[in-house]
């Protein structure tokens, strides 16, 4: 979409544990008008970016005059720790333009997402909605509230929220007995998708392995394309919310299968 409308794309390296590296970001002699981050939990590393590092953006922001576009799409699933800030919140400036969405929290074809930007913006913001389509559909809107309104809403975030804690100590469990020290597991703090590593398999690899996968009725997705240079071990990405623990600790166990026989 930004090169669609004629913007400039850099990009800046993350840590696996704490996300952007704000210092590579503030070292750069560019003049950048728009950061967008997925600080709650970076794709694909799922990676939360602290506290500390939070501020030290939003200092940055300040002082550049840049905007950060903060996609917050699964905050709400954090397992360990303490919830984290959002930018938003601790923006005093008016540098943050917050988007969530309703189709990871309900169901994906609840197509209903929002945004929260500075008051300086509203008006702005307003003016495209308007032209580029009529608002979204009003019933979906209006059920939407009245789940809120009658507390369905935060009843529905502590049930899924308790599933999928339980669907990721499931997946954890599943790959210490049966993958080891074969593999390395990244971003299972919070959302809803692991990252894994297979140690010493080339990324050259993935795609191969990925074929094996899917013949045992596994799915999992090559983390290759969301790299800016390819890692140098086979990286998969997978996802666990649609699937019971039973499933998960079955499906760990075919890839394991695959693997040993690759």
């Amino acid at each position: 979409m930004f090169r669609a409308a004629g913007a400039a794309i850099d990009s800046i390296d993350v840590d696996d544990d704490n996300g952007m590296r704000i210092e590579q970001l503030a070292s750069r002699r560019r003049r950048y008008r728009v950061v967008v981050v997925t600080p709650s939990h970076q794709f694909p590393t799922g990676a939360p970016m602290p506290l500390s590092r939070r501020l030290e953006l939003l200092a940055w922001a300040n002082r550049t005059g840049a905007l950060i576009f903060e996609d917050d799409y699964d905050s709400e699933y954090r397992y360990s720790g303490r919830p984290i800030e959002a930018l938003q919140s601790l923006d005093d400036n008016g540098r943050v333009i917050y988007a969530g969405t309703f189709s990871k929290l309900m169901f994906p074809a609840l197509r209903l997402g929002y945004l929260v930007v500075p008051a300086g913006l509203t008006r702005t913001f307003r003016f495209l909605k308007a032209l580029l389509d009529t608002g979204c559909a009003t019933l979906p809107q209006l059920a939407l509230v009245d789940f809120m309104r009658e507390g369905h809403f935060e009843r529905h975030l502590r049930l899924s929220r308790a599933r999928n804690a339980a669907r990721r100590e499931a997946i954890l469990a599943a790959f210490a007995k049966h993958l080891g020290d074969r593999a390395e597991v990244a971003g299972f703090n919070a959302g809803l998708h692991v990252l894994m590593r297979l140690r010493g398999v080339p990324f050259a690899r993935t795609a191969e392995i990925r074929k094996r996968v899917e013949r045992v009725g596994v799915g999992a997705y090559s983390a290759g394309p969301f790299f800016r240079t390819p890692p140098n071990e086979s990286t998969l990405l997978l996802g666990y919310a649609s699937l019971t623990e039973k499933e998960i600790a079955e499906g760990i166990r075919r890839l394991a299968s695959v693997i040993d026989a690759a």
